[in-house]
């Protein structure tokens, strides 16, 4: 292997590897609140377009990368699109008064003068 292909690989390795975490964090808690659903859809077309000039290439660590990120998004799209109907009725199920945030109840309301 030549030192272009190795360096491939290597930094390859490392963006994957970066990229696991917020995978299984996402897989276990399916807690996505923190990702913006435009946010995953453009990475999702950018890979998309991106393919057409990835896979035109020789084959190499660059495949393995793109291949990683076209999966990585396409579930993190499916979980986001899969658990937000979940998350919204959670949001929507509270029918309490809504907190003061430490404050009296006098506090609220503006005095009259």
């Amino acid at each position: 292997m030549n030192l272009p292909v190795v360096a491939g690989a290597i930094s390859t390795t490392i963006f994957a590897l970066s990229t696991l975490p917020m995978l299984v964090k996402a897989a276990r808690t399916r807690d996505l609140s923190s990702y913006s659903l435009g946010n995953i859809l453009l990475a999702n077309v950018g890979n998309a377009i991106h393919s057409i000039y990835v896979f035109h290439l020789p084959a190499g660590p660059v495949w393995v990368l793109h291949t990683f990120y076209v999966i990585s998004t396409g579930l993190m799209l499916f979980w986001y699109l899969l658990y937000a109907p979940a998350r919204t009725v959670r949001r929507n199920t509270h029918s309490g008064p809504v907190p003061s945030l430490g404050r009296s109840p006098e506090a609220a309301v503006p005095a009259r003068l």
